[in-house]
């Protein structure tokens, strides 16, 4: 039963993810402008921005993995990942609005392919050009997912306000 209480958990959650992701990104910034200009564009170097990407994709998820759980707690246990990201994209009426975008589905769709990929297949020599792309589509998440994280925070507040006590 949703209560005033669990919604606002679930804002507070919000909020911890976009810090967290706000850190995340002040990281990858620092790195970009010292680090990575001393290192190089070597593979230590795409390790590094590697796990800047994975990480981030792992907060977002574990993000959408708490509003699945408030809203639906319906997911397959094969392909949980992919079927998770799709569910954020849904407006379910009566139930609630979706989360994101389709442009923040498709660029998210990308990093988490990359996340598998990093996962699963232990490759110590990274690409360059991929890393460049997925680095792009990092940028690009930025302002598309804070957008999609106010809209649905604000969901949330109108929920709250028609919720008993």
């Amino acid at each position: 039963m949703r209560t005033r209480e669990s919604l606002a958990e679930l804002q507070a959650e919000i909020a911890k993810t976009r810090e967290l992701l706000g850190k995340n990104r002040a990281f990858y910034r620092s790195f970009s402008a010292s680090d990575l200009k001393w290192l190089g564009r070597k593979n230590s170097s795409a390790m590094v921005m590697a796990d800047i990407i994975t990480d981030h994709y792992t907060c977002i998820e574990t993000l959408f993995l708490r509003v699945s759980q408030f809203f639906e707690n319906e997911l397959g246990k094969e392909g949980w990942h992919k079927e998770l990201l799709h569910k954020m994209t849904l407006d379910i009426k009566g139930v609630r609005k979706r989360v994101i975008s389709e442009d923040t589905f498709a660029i998210l769709g990308e990093l988490l392919r990359f996340r598998h990929f990093r996962r699963y297949y232990f490759e110590m020599e990274y690409d360059w050009d991929r890393i460049d792309f997925l680095l792009r589509k990092y940028e690009a998440l930025e302002s598309l997912l804070e957008a999609d994280l106010h809209r649905f925070r604000e969901f949330l507040e109108e929920l709250k306000a028609h919720v008993k006590e």
